[in-house]
């Protein structure tokens, strides 16, 4: 028995999926006790945009770790926070006309969720918050009743209410337009749906199945929104940082959210670090009326502050993601075509990208053989059903296409061995 078996709670998931004991990575590559290396297209769920140890965070980490920075100081100012606010102000906000002010909460994105939740309910006075069909927002008790994965309700052992549920875009037996529901239940006096304080959204459902809605939905929804005078609370946890090509999901869209939530990527190099951005006439906290004892990250903010000046001074690395996004949606509809008995349809978008399987029994047997040649990827979906790539950012275009050639083996012996069956 190893002493995972013999300390370590069931609770644990991705274990189950990757039997191996890990203990290095740099770049797009895992390495076990063993020296065997992987191909990571997991990333940290979406933690490591630009890779296992990046030479220049981990040296930006270690001067000022070397320099005894402050490592833990609550929300006192530092010069680390001062850095990464500025950089943030200067590189992200600024160059796209965005004005917003930041609230650092606990270090993970559910802490964001509820801190958006909160405050959105104590600035319009109203508890009711719109959430959609497939969004996942975290496990904590508020972030929890907004999202609508079974499973992860069924722990939380008690009753979560002021929610209501719409449908998202594209959401099966709803036709075209999912917001009629919602925009006729709102004109409706009897329509039972009581007047929400926001809705809460994510623009690529990560858990949920990688559902990306349109940009045409997501104007409807912000145009809806502002005639209504209910806020939005963009959860940009998994899709922010890049991951779709562009610095927010939401860009191409136009929209402007009330409230941002960002985390995974946002160190740059798996740091605990989550944030909410707001705009500042809605910052109507007291002080400490929401707080967290790890909401002063220094590390974090130092590692941070170099991934902004070193991949979003410019589009590079926006249009390098656009670019492998198309890859991996060719390769996608490539797999679709050759193997109809397996794949039903491509999902997402840019670099957080999936391929729906008939059912999540076999896009576990996929992925287990695509770990058996050395690719760590993971599912998605109501009934995992997704095979999900979340690779690193930095990944070049042929340890992409390494890595799909294994899927594409692994697709292959699962058909060979259906059609024996």
């Amino acid at each position: 028995m190893s002493i995972f078996d013999e300390m370590e709670s069931t609770v644990q998931t991705y274990a189950r999926s990757f039997p191996v004991t890990f203990n290095k990575a740099q770049g797009v590559w895992l390495y076990d006790e063993s020296g065997k290396r992987y191909l990571d297209f997991l990333a940290g769920a979406g933690t490591l945009n630009y890779g296992h140890n990046h030479p220049e965070l981990k040296k930006a980490l270690l001067e000022y770790i070397q320099e005894d920075g402050i490592a833990h100081g609550l929300d006192m100012h530092t010069s680390a926070k001062a850095g990464f606010l500025t950089a943030l102000q200067d590189i992200i906000l600024k160059p796209r006309d965005m004005d917003y002010v930041a609230q650092f909460t606990g270090p993970t994105g559910t802490n964001a969720v509820e801190a958006a939740m909160k405050l959105a309910r104590k600035v319009t006075g109203r508890s009711n918050i719109v959430t959609f069909t497939n969004g996942f927002h975290g496990v904590t008790l508020g972030a929890l009743a907004a999202t609508g994965n079974q499973h992860h309700r069924g722990g939380a052992g008690t009753s979560m209410a002021d929610i209501s549920r719409l449908p998202y875009d594209g959401y099966p037996g709803v036709g075209e337009d999912s917001l009629v529901l919602f925009e006729a239940m709102l004109n409706d006096n009897s329509s039972g749906l009581d007047k929400p304080a926001a809705v809460l959204f994510e623009i690529v459902q990560g858990e949920g199945g990688l559902n990306a809605a349109t940009m045409k939905w997501l104007q409807r929804l912000e145009k809806i929104c502002r005639e209504h005078d209910i806020l939005m609370i963009a959860d940009d946890i998994q899709a922010g940082c890049g991951r779709t090509g562009t610095f927010f999901s939401f860009e191409p869209a136009g929209i402007k959210p009330d409230f941002i939530t960002l985390s995974k990527s946002l160190s740059g190099m798996g740091l605990p670090f989550a944030l909410v951005l707001l705009r500042p006439e809605l910052d109507q906290w007291s002080p400490g009326e929401h707080n967290g004892t790890f909401r002063g990250n220094n590390h974090a903010f130092t590692t941070a502050r170099k991934a902004l000046e070193l991949f979003w001074q410019d589009d590079k690395l926006g249009a390098e993601v656009r670019k492998k996004g198309e890859i991996l949606t060719q390769r996608f509809e490539a797999l679709l075509k050759r193997f109809p008995s397996l794949f039903t349809k491509v999902k997402g978008r840019g670099l957080m990208q999936g391929i729906a399987c008939h059912t999540g029994e076999l896009a576990d047997v996929i992925t287990g053989k695509c770990f058996e040649r050395g690719l760590v990827i993971e599912t998605a979906g109501p009934d995992g059903e997704v095979v999900k790539c979340l690779c690193p950012l930095i990944i070049t275009e042929a340890e992409l296409n390494q890595g799909l050639d294994w899927l594409e083996e692994a697709a292959a012996e699962a058909d060979a061995e259906r059609n024996a069956a």
